[in-house]
C-alpha cells in the first residue's frame, strides 16, 4: 500500500539549507549588480502586489530589482564603513526597513524618479488597510454598484447574491425578488482600517481603494560614491 502524501516527513535541516542558498544567492547578486550598475535606489513598496511589481520589472528589463530580506540586501551593500562593499554604500542600509527593495539601474535618476512620480495602479483593498475615503449604500434597491453609478447607468443586485452580503453584515431583505436596504448602510468609514467582510464588499460593489504605489526613499550613486535621499511625492 502506498505511503500517505500527508504522511510525508520534511526534514527541517533540508529546509534550513535551502533557505540559506538562498540568502547566500541574494547576497551574491545584490554585490554583483552594485558592480555592474551606476545607480542603487532603496524603494518602498504600498499595498504590494506581485502583478504590478511584474510591471515594473519589465519596464526595468535593462536593470536589477531586489526585493527580498532587507537584512540581507543591507548586508550585501555594507552596514558600516568597514563592510561595505563600495565607498559610501552603508549609507543605503539605514532605509532598508520595512517593505522595500533595491533598484540597480544605469538609468539617469531623473529618468527613474520621473517614472515613478507618475506610476500607480489601482486595485481592491485588503484587509487591514486604511479606508482612503468613505463608501455608503444608499437606502432601496441594492444596485450592483451600490450607488457609484446613476441608477439609470446600473442594474440592480442579484437576489442570488442577498445572502452573502447579508453574511457579510449588510442588513437586507429580498422585497419581491429584488435585494432591499431599509436605511444607507455604512460600508467602511475614511481612516477606517478594513475587514474581511468590508473588503469583500467593496470588491463585490466594484470599489477599488487601494493603489499600488514605488516611493523611492533614496539613492547611491558610483560616480559621487554619495548617497542622496529623495523626498516623498505629495499624494492628493
Amino acid at each position: 500500500m502506498p505511503k500517505s502524501k500527508r504522511a510525508r516527513v520534511v526534514h527541517l535541516t533540508k529546509t534550513e539549507k535551502k533557505g540559506k542558498e538562498l540568502s547566500q544567492r541574494l547576497f551574491s547578486n545584490v554585490r554583483e549588480a552594485a558592480d555592474n550598475y551606476q545607480y542603487i535606489f532603496v524603494f518602498a513598496v504600498e499595498n504590494m502586489r506581485n502583478t504590478y511589481l511584474k510591471d515594473v520589472r519589465q519596464e526595468f528589463s535593462d536593470s536589477r530589482i531586489f526585493f527580498g530580506k532587507t537584512k540581507v540586501m543591507a548586508k550585501a551593500l555594507g552596514t558600516d564603513p568597514a563592510s561595505e562593499h563600495l565607498p559610501n554604500l552603508s549609507s543605503l542600509s539605514p532605509y532598508l526597513t520595512g517593505n522595500v527593495g533595491l533598484l540597480c539601474t544605469s538609468r539617469a535618476p531623473e529618468d527613474v524618479t520621473s517614472f515613478f512620480a507618475t506610476y500607480s495602479q489601482t486595485d481592491y483593498a485588503r484587509a487591514g488597510v486604511t479606508a482612503p475615503r468613505a463608501f455608503t449604500v444608499p437606502a432601496g434597491v441594492v444596485m450592483s454598484r451600490g450607488g457609484e453609478l446613476p441608477e439609470e447607468d446600473d442594474v440592480p443586485l442579484p437576489h442570488s447574491l442577498e445572502v452573502t452580503v447579508r453574511k457579510w453584515g449588510m442588513p437586507t431583505r429580498l422585497v419581491k425578488g429584488k435585494v432591499v436596504l431599509d436605511s444607507d448602510y455604512a460600508v467602511c468609514a475614511e481612516g477606517e482600517t478594513l475587514n474581511s467582510h468590508q473588503t469583500a464588499l467593496l470588491k463585490l460593489f466594484g470599489v477599488a481603494l487601494a493603489d499600488f504605489r514605488v516611493d523611492l526613499k533614496a539613492y547611491w550613486s558610483a560616480a559621487s560614491q554619495g548617497v542622496k535621499k529623495i523626498e516623498p511625492v505629495p499624494t492628493e
